[in-house]
């Protein structure tokens, strides 16, 4: 009986001593686990802003090649603003004296004879008929002006503003139209054609969004840069089944052959000059597109152009 005894108490040991084991082996595979997954996090949170870091200089590097083009598009309602502020600086002393005298006539310090002197006098000197037809005209060019001018200011601070880690439910139509807007004047060289149907909401990043449609619409611009026996066009389709939501844009440019297709998506690749291209813009596309659980696709052929297809699922 006592041997039972001895044989049980040490068999007991036995099995405390390795389940302490056990447990003091659990216990260090946790803490390595849990520092493990720390630096992982950190390692994590590293990389997102890298990219967000990327994105953004590709961004003010894609501001930079549109920056001639808004300079040019500021200037034109610059130039007709300042005609008519200049205008209107001319016929304001005439402006300030008609106030004066109905001011005088309304506080009874001049007459009715007196009243009509000065206006036949300002009418002899300034022609008030013609003043009163141009007037209109002033203000409204001025203020149609400044509303264009605020317009491409508000559509480059947008584009340059940071919101890359911002989804909502939209419409990516309005990531479309904002890009649009944006391009007005460099797409100018280019027949635009649109086939747009109505989106249902999803949820993306529509400031992501955006600098997919930038890069795809300026590549396929550059792309038709070179025709001279036709001019260039870029279509560019949405539409949307059960399912996902398509964004296709295509262009009868210069194609691109086998080797450029393989390289496409790779970082820092660009078939630009020097100094023009930065070789990011399609690498953020596909990066952009996989956030969003999507896919792209290219078909494309040498000298007759190419189709960039963009599937995003949709979700809610």
């Amino acid at each position: 009986m006592a041997e039972d005894d001895y044989n049980y108490k040490k068999a007991y040991l036995r099995e405390k001593s390795a389940r302490d084991q056990l447990e003091t082996l659990l216990e260090d595979k946790t803490r390595a686990l849990f520092i493990a997954n720390q630096e992982l996090e950190e390692k994590l949170e590293t990389v997102k802003n890298q990219q967000i870091t990327l994105m953004q200089s590709e961004k003010m590097a894609t501001l930079g090649t549109l920056s001639a083009g808004m300079a040019h598009e500021i200037n034109n309602p610059l130039a007709y603003i300042t005609s008519n502020v200049a205008s209107i600086k001319f016929i304001k002393p005439v402006l300030v004296s008609l106030m004066t005298a109905a001011q005088q006539f309304v506080d009874k310090s001049i007459s009715v004879t007196q009243l009509e002197s000065i206006l036949v006098q300002l009418n002899r000197e300034n022609d008030l008929s013609f003043i009163v037809d141009d007037i209109d005209d002033l203000v409204d060019d001025t203020q149609e002006g400044l509303e264009r001018i605020a317009h491409i200011v508000s559509n480059l601070v947008d584009f340059a503003s940071l919101k890359d880690n911002v989804t909502t439910m939209a419409d990516i139509t309005e990531s479309l139209n904002g890009t649009l807007k944006l391009l007005e004047n460099q797409l100018g060289t280019c027949a635009i054609e649109l086939h747009i149907e109505k989106l249902p909401l999803t949820q993306c990043n529509i400031s992501s969004m955006k600098q997919v449609f930038v890069n795809l619409l300026i590549n396929a611009k550059h792309a038709c840069d070179d025709l001279h026996d036709q001019q260039g066009k870029v279509t560019i389709k949405l539409f949307a089944n059960k399912n996902n939501i398509y964004i296709e844009v295509a262009d009868n440019g210069c194609g691109m052959d086998a080797d450029t297709l393989k390289q496409m998506f790779d970082p820092f690749f660009t078939t630009k000059p020097v100094g023009q291209g930065t070789g990011m813009g399609m690498a953020i596309v596909y990066n952009v597109l996989k956030e969003h659980n999507g896919t792209i696709e290219v078909e494309s052929e040498v000298g007759k152009g190419s189709l960039i297809r963009c599937v995003i699922p949709i979700t809610t």
